[in-house]
Formats: structure tokens, sequence, C-alpha cells
């Protein structure tokens, strides 16, 4: 099968959706299929690309590292069409994801969207919330959706909200995998574990929480200071680890500074992929109050290094913790320090059979098999679709001649 992926969003830019887009990549072609990703220019993309076609972009509105499509779309036809695509996955609702529809109609061929984002959660970044409203993105996204074959939803949370605005065609959870290998890594050493800690300044009788993500608004990261506070009271050898870049980082500084934590907060900033995993070992437990997640892939990365989790919880999250060794979740932010605290004098670790029956639930093979099924599902169902369209204009006529017999009968 030959697949394009048109998405906004690719590395060399940093996201969990091109993470995700990668990881589906890899899984597909694994499987012999070819896939051709359709992505916008990047200034830090140098080199020849395989696979890759880039579109002139621009810096999109308020998020300046993300970027937009804004020409060079018939070429982008010109080599979709070149190279016989048999589907679509759109990645994205604006530039490069109205491009894939356009290039699906033209090309009769499917097009399978997956619907990264909550976009009722970044209003803010767009003039305040004053200029796109959440009346705006129900309209849109039902639009957007109703218009490809089917959608994919990383969680039953997205689901019920497409559901909500109004969005008709078929849905399927699938939730995106991660490579365990990367994050498993039997390779990492205690003593590799404890010279990272001592760089941080964590000693070995202290506790190391870890928030790993984009450092903005939504992610909630200030709620885990605020949190901090009171946890110190009790725990005082609690050390919190924020490793991550973004627009609200000095914020968080600023916070911290506000609050008296300097001994007991550490900023990192951003950490190249390579190393994401050691992070993720030598913490005793990954921590998140986010609520703006689709799915959120820092959780199954932690998850996979056997590091339990104690976050905000949402109807994703419930069902991936569904066991205590795995960590635990809380129900908003003022339980955050209570419900640490309480796991932490839990003394639980991580149960490794549990673990490895859960693993492959959150595997990108799992991930890539799940998604095939979906594919098969989706372009038998347009075939139908595609039939139903050639039949209903000889069936109508069908019936013109029977009620002009019947009146000529009579």
């Amino acid at each position: 099968m030959k697949i394009g992926f048109f998405t906004d969003t690719y590395f060399p830019q940093v996201s969990g959706v091109a993470t995700s887009i990668k990881t589906l990549k890899t899984e597909l072609e694994k499987k012999g299929h070819e896939v051709y990703i359709f992505t916008t220019t990047d200034p830090n993309a140098t080199g020849i690309e395989e696979d890759i076609i880039r579109m002139p972009s621009v810096p999109f509105v308020s998020f300046k590292d993300r970027r937009i499509v804004v020409r060079g779309m018939w070429y982008a036809y010109l080599i979709a069409k070149e190279l016989e695509l048999d589907l679509i996955h759109t990645h994205t609702e604006f530039g490069a994801g109205l491009l894939g529809k356009m290039v699906g109609k033209k090309l009769k061929i499917p097009v399978i969207h997956t619907y990264h984002t909550m976009y009722e959660d970044y209003l803010h970044y767009i003039a305040k919330g004053k200029v796109v409203r959440q009346s705006h993105v129900k309209y849109f996204s039902r639009l957007f959706a109703n218009h490809t074959t089917g959608v994919v939803c990383p969680s039953e949370r997205v689901i019920d909200t497409l559901r909500g605005y109004g969005v008709t065609s078929p849905m399927r959870v699938i939730p995106t995998g991660i490579e365990l290998e990367k994050f498993e890594r039997p390779d990492i050493t205690t003593a590799m574990k404890k010279e990272l800690r001592q760089e941080l300044g964590i000693s070995d009788d202290e506790i190391m929480l870890l928030s790993l993500s984009r450092i903005s608004y939504e992610k909630n990261i200030q709620a885990i200071i605020h949190g901090l506070s009171a946890i110190v009271e009790e725990l005082a050898q609690v050390r919190l680890v924020i490793v991550g870049k973004g627009p609200y980082t000095a914020n968080l500084k600023e916070l911290v500074d506000n609050l008296s934590l300097n001994d007991w907060v550490h900023f990192v900033g951003e950490v190249p992929n390579d190393e994401v995993a050691l992070y993720y070992h030598a913490a005793d437990y990954f921590v998140s109050a986010s609520t703006s997640e689709t799915q959120g892939l820092t959780y199954t990365e932690a998850m996979a290094a056997g590091t339990p989790l104690v976050v905000e919880g949402n109807d994703y999250l419930n069902n991936l913790i569904d066991d205590p060794s795995f960590g635990v979740t809380f129900a908003s932010d003022d339980d955050f320090a209570t419900t640490l605290v309480q796991y932490i004098h839990t003394g639980l670790q991580v149960d490794p059979k549990k673990l490895s029956a859960k693993l492959y639930e959150i595997s990108a093979t799992h991930f890539g098999e799940a998604m095939l099924d979906f594919y098969h599902d989706m372009i038998a169902y347009y075939a139908n679709l595609s039939l139903e369209k050639e039949t209903e204009p000889a069936m109508k006529k069908i019936k013109v001649k029977l009620y002009s017999f019947k009146r000529t009968s009579n």
C-alpha cells in the first residue's frame, strides 16, 4: 500500500504529533508499505530527506515554533498523483490537511484523519481567546472531520468531544504507540542513573520527581510547583526536575522564586532524544497536572521505563493506569500534593509481570497493527460509498421510468 501523510508538523520540529507520525511511518514500513510525508519547510531541516516532500511555509500565528503551508500545493498534488497513492492520512486540520483532502478527492482515494489536538485548550494563545471561540472550533472540526472517510481518535475523550461537535464520520480509538526499546533501555546502569542525579544535585536518599513536556501554560506545570510547596513541608527530601523548553519557562521560574522553592526545583531545558530515557529511569516518579492531552506520549514513555506515574486523571489515563503498581491519578490540581505523599508512603514498586502485559498495549507494534486494520476497513467503506454514488443516478432513472410507465398504463 502507498500512503501519503499530510502534516504541518514534522521533524526537526519536536512534538508529540511529529513523534506519533514518525512512529507510525516506521511501523507501516516494517510491514512492507510505502509512506510519503507531505509537510512544511523548516529552517532546521537540512540535507536530502528521503520520502519527505516539503512545501513553502510560514510560522503559525501565536505558535512561532510551528509552521503552516502557504504554497506549492499544485506541486505536491502532482507528486501524489505520480506516486499513485492508495490512501491519504491527514494529521492537521490546516494547510497540509486541507491539501490532503483536496488530493484525496481528485485522486478518488480514501482520506483518513487523526484528530491530534484539543483546540479548545489552546484558544488563549490566539488574541487571548477573543477572536477564535469554542463555537468556531466546533464548527470547523465538524466540517473537516465529516468530509473525511474516517477519523482516528487517540482516546475516548476525543471521540466524545467530536460526537458533541456533530461529527458523523466513522471514528475509532487508536492510541499512539511507542517504540518500547527506546525507553526500556536495559543498557542504562545504576551508575549512569546515579551520575545524572549527582549532576542535578540529587542524592541517593532524595526523591526525584520528573516533569517532561513542552513548557507551556496548558501543560499546567504551575500546579505541580504550587503543590510542591505543601509536599516539602512533609517530605523535604523531594526534588522536582523540569525537562523541556517552551514559552512559559520564564513564568515558571518566577513562580519558583516567589514560592522560595529554588532549592527544590531544577530546570534542565530541552535534552536530546537519546537522553530522555535516562531521565525517566533516574526519576522515582513521573508527575503531570496537564488536562490538555488527547493522549500524552510522555505517560507511556515513563511507563515503559518502569517509572510510576502520579498524574491528573482523565478517561484515558484512568484506563491506562489500571494497576496501583503503575501509579495513581488525582482528580484536580488541589489533590496533587496529598495524592503524591500518600502514594510515596505506600512504597509500591512496579509489578514486572503486569507491566509486561501492559507494554504490548502501548507498543508501536500494536499501534501499527490497529491502524492498518482501520485503513483496510475504511478502504472497504470508501468503496461501498463510491459504489452507492455511482448507482444512485441509475436508480433514479429507473424510478422515473417506472413512474412514467405507471402513468402511461393508467
